[in-house]
């Protein structure tokens, strides 16, 4: 005689975005998602000074400064850290941009630069500035734009110590020391741009 075994249904357990709705199975995909609102960047590079939302990108960052960049653009010699770089980089070259928005017909290279544009036909922009009361479609812009009121700077650069209410101006700034090599190694005189580069040969050679 057979027993009847009686299956119960497992329950899933859902964690929904109180911003966007969007469902996800762990809290953990849950909380890195929220980000993308918020515009919390958590992992900061200690080297540059540079943050992250997700430690993975902090870590594909960190392999910039270690000079670890093996795929090579065959077209311009570049090279890059990840073969998802190197394609990206490749249709520049090409010029081939398959990343399509569907309203007004524009372009891009990558799916972030068509998310970035895809706000600019949003007419939802919930997040309002208390100062002056201008509306963005995204919370990472608004705290952006509070800083023009509030004169903060959180971007330093660590070559020179000069600050920056955003991150593309400091990136634009770095520019100015790229060329430079500021910092001499006492022992064999190697010279570096970065004074984290100097460090991290220090610990790695002498």
């Amino acid at each position: 005689m057979h027993k009847l075994v009686t299956h119960k249904q497992k329950t899933v357990q859902q964690h929904v975005c109180e911003i966007c709705e969007k469902v996800f199975l762990s809290k953990s995909n849950l909380i890195k998602h929220v980000r993308i609102h918020t515009g919390e960047k958590p992992h900061k590079c200690d080297l540059c000074g540079a943050s992250f939302p997700q430690l993975s990108a902090l870590n594909v960052h960190l392999k910039r400064h270690t000079g670890d960049r093996r795929y090579k653009c065959d077209d311009c010699g570049k090279k890059f850290t990840l073969n998802s770089g190197l394609k990206a980089h490749m249709m520049i070259h090409t010029g081939e941009k398959p990343f399509k928005c569907d309203v007004c017909d524009k372009s891009f290279r990558q799916k972030v630069a068509l998310k970035t544009h895809s706000y600019t036909h949003c007419d939802d922009k919930p997040f309002k500035c208390n100062v002056c009361d201008k509306s963005f479609s995204q919370i990472a812009n608004l705290t952006a734009h509070k800083r023009t009121h509030t004169g903060e700077k959180p971007f330093e650069c660590h070559v020179c110590n000069k600050s920056f209410n955003q991150l593309g101006n400091l990136q634009n700034h770095l520019r100015i020391h790229k060329k430079k090599k500021d910092f001499n190694c006492d022992v064999c005189n190697k010279k570096f741009r970065q004074k984290g580069h100097l460090k991290l040969h220090m610990s790695k050679y002498h």
